[in-house]
């Protein structure tokens, strides 16, 4: 990726070649799992101190997941807004079966944009 990415489908389907293996995917689904978990413990029990494990469970699964099993640098670095948004779309998308948490190819993933 030498050029910057100008808009956010472009920026999406260039994710989801730096996500593409089951065990990253499970990692991220988790780590996003775990941030939705803690945001409900929080509002339920009224702790906000409990708040500093959303990056710890949010970032800590991706870039392991990155690091160990993709074995690529992870976009936050360069695009953290939109990786952000697309940690959670792609959460909500493998949730919903839209995506797969099987390893894709090109061919197998899907370029439909809303």
């Amino acid at each position: 990726m030498s050029e910057r990415i100008k808009t956010y489908r472009e920026f999406y389907q260039f994710y989801l070649t730096e996500h593409s293996k089951t065990g990253t995917r499970i990692f991220h689904f988790i780590g996003t799992l775990l941030v939705f978990v803690v945001i409900g413990y929080v509002i339920s029990s009224g702790k906000e101190r409990f708040l500093w494990y959303i990056p710890i469970f949010g970032y800590g699964f991706a870039w392991f997941s990155h690091a160990v099993i993709e074995r690529n640098k992870p976009a936050t670095f360069k695009y953290p807004l939109w990786s952000l948004v697309s940690d959670f779309r792609l959460f909500f998308e493998l949730l919903t079966g839209k995506q797969k948490f099987r390893e894709t190819t090109p061919s197998s993933r899907t370029t439909e944009e809303h």
